[in-house]
């Protein structure tokens, strides 16, 4: 039951693993649209020095690094049966919705929960998201 550092995505900003599996379960720590650079997708500054934050360009990439994730694993999203996604601003979650909609739909829909988070790690994100996926190791 040992956890796992992906070695092409950010590193974790504290001593926990990208990933962890227990049997026919995969257990994906919070995700954020960090990049292995540090920098975030959705998170543009202009000449001037404002930032802007788009809530779907981060849910994009927060389900594909998710996704990357359990590719690790030998899983993909198809295999993904729990998500909790956490929104520091829950008007955000029409275009939050919107994106999950065009990776999870039909039969591949997980269960989910969202909730509204005060703030997380750094002033540039939106959203962080876990997963739970379930692959059974004989398979």
């Amino acid at each position: 039951m040992e956890g796992k550092i992906v070695e092409d995505k950010a590193k974790p900003l504290g001593n926990y693993p990208h990933v962890k599996r227990v049997g026919d379960f995969i257990f994906v720590s919070g995700t954020s649209s960090r990049r292995k650079d540090n920098s975030h997708a959705g998170a543009e500054q202009d000449a001037d020095g404002n930032w802007h934050l788009d809530i779907k360009e981060q849910t994009r990439a927060v389900i594909e690094n998710i996704g990357e994730i359990l590719k690790s694993e030998g899983a993909d999203l198809s295999h993904v049966i729990d998500m909790t996604s956490f929104l520091t601003d829950m008007n955000d979650f029409e275009g939050y919705n919107e994106v999950y909609g065009s990776f999870f739909n039909g039969d591949t829909v997980p269960t989910r929960t969202t909730v509204g988070a005060h703030q997380l790690p750094h002033p540039h994100l939106l959203i962080e998201m876990k997963a739970i996926a379930y692959l059974p190791l004989n398979k």
